[in-house]
């Protein structure tokens, strides 16, 4: 068996490309289909042999810090065979391409690098890779004028990678990188600005407002009727992966694909303290189901708005009278006449992105999902304030997440929660927030409604002690079901500071089984050692 190292001319690459300071050097097996990881034994990855001749042959990678030089081991002969870890019963570990692994103009961005990237995470035993995919890009120029030629040689590259892939169709738009919507849905925009959502001073242009679910607002069309034939057509280019290399689809639900308004787009950016928020509902729309709401509940004069005496964007919940603890307004009357309305709106337009999905995809051999948001700033006040303007009527007297739930397990949707690398102790004192209690509050909701939960992690940078909070998620008693997205591939991700630590995580999750046949001779012969003076080394031995 040849061996390999993805050394200088890839690492370099893989710099150039995408800014990532170290890739490091993995040594692969010439033909990673036949050759794959039996097991691993601390930093050390293990091959072995097929025939019963070489039954007990075996080659161990060492991965440590080296400099990354092109090198090739000595050749080692016979047919080789696969015995793959088995890693925690249900958890499987995903890790996101780049937000703009596709360009606006179709094509693949740092293929090169992205393919190097795949080929690394095959190695540590990664099931796959998870794939934003973006309504902007993919049906940019006209309604109904879909391009997915890029989408689908990324698609390619991780079929022949040997990895699974998770999509995520995004219906929203990005600020960085910039994604925007698609052209022809801005320019209906500029002259009928209610398909956004609106606070008291003006739009929201990052996504579509769910007032506007079943109105023909796009051309003629409905965004519910846009949304089903984007899945249609995305449905029917990708079968030949469907249920194979696609095994789950991500349905994007609000801003940055949550379930949730966009409440906090207009945070200080200096500010380490998040805001209350502010509710989303001025847009014409919004206000006519409220205004038809106040009147079918006899109050009239409740449809006019939103609370008067809610705070600004990045203003305390303190600041002003409705979310104060003792002898806030949120506890009134109309309060909870609205703060239902609300949240209520926002679970059925859940319900109907959801329910298209499950329709489109539920024959085709993957799963569904769906994002809620982990509003965790002011979670230990009564009021909860971000949760509120978020669209989640959760308080401390109040349970908001069961009917999310419900909602859920009605269309036999499993959940992805983010946040599974904070912990309370690294949250500023002055947000009272416990991101640990409220994911432990809505995982509790989907147990009681037979939901599987899906992790994330919220932060590309590392959050501190971010890979011990994440252990703990994963193995803890309130561990995720069914599958954790690690983000995301970029600078960050393959540098020193980051990578051995990622690796660790892998090695954690995968467990394999051994029999005696399985473990080496006691004596090892080196069939190959490198050492050098920087930043990577690689040792590959043999045990015959």
């Amino acid at each position: 068996m040849e061996v390999y190292v993805i050394g200088n001319s890839q690492a370099t690459m893989v710099r150039a490309e995408l800014g990532y300071r170290e890739l490091g050097s993995f040594c692969l097996p010439r033909n990673n289909y036949q050759n794959k990881i039996l097991c691993r034994r601390n930093d050390s990855v293990w091959f072995a042999s097929r025939s019963a001749r070489w039954r007990k042959a075996q080659l161990r990678f060492t991965l440590k810090a080296v400099q990354s030089q092109p090198i090739r081991s000595d050749r080692v002969t016979g047919p080789t065979s696969a015995s793959r870890p088995k890693s925690r019963d249900g958890i499987r570990l995903f890790v996101g391409l780049p937000l703009d692994t596709v360009s606006d103009c179709y094509a693949v961005n740092h293929a090169r690098a992205i393919a190097a990237g795949l080929r690394a995470l095959k190695l540590l035993g990664v099931e796959g890779v998870e794939l934003p995919i973006w309504w902007g890009v993919a049906e940019k120029e006209a309604m109904g004028k879909y391009e997915w030629s890029g989408y689908l040689a990324v698609a390619d590259m991780v079929q022949k990678a040997g990895l699974k892939l998770h999509v995520s169709l995004c219906f929203h738009a990005s600020k960085q990188p910039n994604i925007p919507l698609p052209k022809w849905v801005s320019q209906i925009g500029e002259s009928e600005p209610n398909i956004f959502y609106t606070d008291l001073t003006g739009n929201y242009k990052g996504c579509l407002s769910l007032a506007a679910d079943d109105l023909p607002v796009l051309n003629g069309k409905t965004p519910i009727q846009v949304y089903h034939e984007f899945c249609e057509s995305f449905r029917s280019s990708f079968m030949p992966f469907m249920g194979s290399t696609i095994t789950g689809i991500s349905m994007g639900l609000g801003p940055d694909g949550e379930l949730r308004y966009p409440s906090h787009h207009r945070q200080a950016k200096n500010s380490k303290i998040p805001g209350a928020g502010e509710f989303q509902c001025y847009d014409k729309n919004m206000l006519r189901l409220l205004k038809q709401h106040a009147e079918a509940s006899g109050n009239p004069l409740w449809g006019l708005g939103g609370p008067h005496d809610a705070p600004k964007y990045d203003e305390s919940p303190s600041s002003s009278s409705f979310f104060k603890d003792h002898g806030g307004s949120w506890e009134s009357p109309y309060a909870d006449f609205f703060l239902s309305w609300y949240s209520n709106q926002l679970i059925s337009h859940g319900n109907r992105l959801l329910s298209l999905a499950s329709s489109t995809f539920g024959d085709s051999g993957v799963r569904v999902y769906g994002k809620v948001p982990l509003m965790h700033s002011w979670y230990n006040t009564r009021s909860h304030p971000s949760e509120l303007t978020a669209g989640f009527y959760n308080t401390g007297n109040r349970d908001g997440y069961e009917a999310v739930a419900e909602m859920f397990l009605k269309n036999s949707c499993k959940m992805i929660l983010p946040g599974m690398d904070l912990s309370d102790e690294h949250q500023p004192h002055e947000s009272l927030s416990s991101p640990e209690s409220l994911l432990a509050q809505i995982i509790k909701a989907c147990k009681k409604q037979g939901v599987e939960v899906s992790g994330q992690n919220s932060s590309e940078s590392g959050a501190p002690g971010g890979f011990a909070q994440i252990k703990k998620k994963l193995f803890g008693a309130d561990a995720v079901d069914d599958l954790f997205t690690y983000q995301r591939m970029g600078a960050y991700f393959f540098s020193p500071e980051h990578f051995p630590s990622f690796t660790k995580l892998v090695r954690n999750l995968n467990q394999p089984i051994l029999h005696l046949d399985d473990l080496p001779e006691e004596e090892e012969v080196t069939a190959a050692s490198v050492h050098n003076n920087s930043d990577i080394s690689v040792q590959v031995q043999a045990a015959v």
